[in-house]
């Protein structure tokens, strides 16, 4: 999160926010255990119902009355613009996973959804926390924090050859996952941004390395 952000919520409804962003986390969980196939018609129908909610909630008063007494504490003021059409969080999240499992070897979906869910919702946290020193668009308290969680993520996921080259690419696209997250707000979600560009390293980074990849 940036040091001054105006579209902050209060701190409790961003761990509110935070925890349904963990849940998501049962996406390269269950990826990892099913086939390409069934994982893309499963994101399918999951990102349809998540659209239809933010298209009907601009345009459907009696949905916005349903939604917003509930979650409405949980949306950022950019979200609940009913001029600019803005997608919730958890819309383009599922559009990122449903890309990244289209495009990506599935390893490299793992890892890199993993570093969207765990180390964002940790950054968030933290950077807001604690997040008293500026670096790039946002602090690098929060920065770091993300960082961190990629190696641990790195350490546990499931390798496809353990070696160190593996290991060391797992490194280099954490941190570079960890500045998207930080410069990414204003140009492109970093729902989106996170998993899509990292990816697109990792794989590079694969291919350089001579890495095997299992694509689905």
């Amino acid at each position: 999160m940036t040091v001054i952000d105006i579209e902050q919520i209060d701190y409790k409804n961003e761990i509110y926010r935070k925890l349904i962003h963990f849940a998501s986390l049962s996406i390269p969980i269950v990826y990892y255990h099913i086939p390409q196939e069934p994982a893309l018609w499963i994101l399918g129908v999951m990102t349809f119902i998540s659209l239809s909610v933010d298209i009907g909630r601009f345009t459907n008063e009696k949905i916005r009355n349903l939604l917003y007494p509930v979650f409405g504490g949980l949306f950022r003021k950019h979200e609940l613009d009913p001029k600019k059409w803005n997608l919730s969080g958890s819309s383009y999240l599922l559009i990122a996973a449903f890309i990244c499992v289209l495009i990506f070897p599935k390893i490299i979906v793992v890892t890199c959804m993993s570093f969207l869910i765990i180390g964002d919702a940790i950054a968030a946290l933290i950077g807001r926390k604690y997040g008293k020193t500026p670096f790039l668009k946002k602090s690098f308290e929060g920065t770091f924090a993300f960082f961190v969680c990629t190696i641990l993520i790195v350490l546990v996921i499931p390798k496809q050859t353990g070696s160190i080259e593996e290991y060391m690419t797992g490194f280099v696209c954490g941190a570079i996952a960890a500045i998207i997250e930080n410069v990414s707000s204003g140009w492109v979600d970093d729902n989106i941004s996170i998993p899509v560009f990292t990816g697109i390293i990792m794989w590079g980074l694969y291919l350089f390395f001579s890495l095997p990849l299992t694509l689905n």
